[in-house]
C-alpha cells in the first residue's frame, strides 16, 4: 500500500467526530464546479456535493457567475485531478434533495479538501443540520481566512 494512502488512513482513523457514519475510497472522474464533483465510489459513478461549504456559483442554471466562482472552480479542477484517489467521509444524511452524495473529502496526503477551500478563501461555510460534524472547525477557519483577507474575502463585497 502506498505511503500516502497509509498516512491518509491513519489520519482518518484518528478523527474523533462521532457524527461521521461511513467512509469510502473514491476516484476523481471530473469536477463540475468548486464544490461539486463526479466520483467513482464502490463501482458507481456519483455526483458529490462537499459538505459544510459553499463556493461561489459558476454553473447554476438560474444564477449568474458569482465573484470568485471561476477561481474556486479552477482550484478544485487543478487539485482534484482525474484518476486521483480520495477518501470520503459521510455525515448523518447521505444525500441532498438532488440525490448528490454529501461528503467531506480528504486528499491522499490527509488534507481535508472542504477546509482547504475555506482556508484559501474559495468557499464560505454552509452548515445544514444534521450534517454538521465539522461546523465549528470550518467556522473557525472561515474567520481566519476573513481576517487574513484571502480569496473572496479580499475580492468580493458582501
Amino acid at each position: 500500500m502506498p505511503t500516502a494512502l497509509l498516512l491518509l488512513l491513519g489520519v482518518l482513523s484518528s478523527c474523533a467526530n462521532t457524527n461521521i457514519s461511513q467512509s469510502d475510497l473514491a476516484t476523481i472522474v471530473s469536477v463540475v464546479d468548486g464544490d461539486t464533483i463526479v466520483l467513482r465510489v464502490q463501482d458507481q459513478t456519483e455526483t458529490v456535493r462537499l459538505l459544510g461549504i459553499d463556493t461561489p456559483e459558476t454553473v447554476h442554471p438560474t444564477k449568474p457567475i458569482e465573484c470568485f466562482g471561476p477561481e474556486a472552480s479552477a482550484f478544485t479542477k487543478a487539485t482534484l485531478v482525474e484518476g486521483s484517489l480520495v477518501k470520503l467521509l459521510r455525515d448523518v444524511e447521505p444525500r441532498d434533495r438532488y440525490q448528490r452524495l454529501l461528503v467531506y473529502l480528504f486528499l491522499a496526503d490527509g488534507t481535508l479538501f472542504n477546509q482547504l477551500l475555506i482556508d484559501r478563501g474559495l468557499a464560505r461555510t454552509l452548515s445544514i443540520e444534521p450534517n454538521t460534524a465539522f461546523a465549528s472547525q470550518f467556522a473557525s477557519h472561515e474567520s481566519s481566512a476573513r481576517n487574513r483577507r484571502v480569496g473572496l474575502w479580499l475580492s468580493c463585497e458582501r
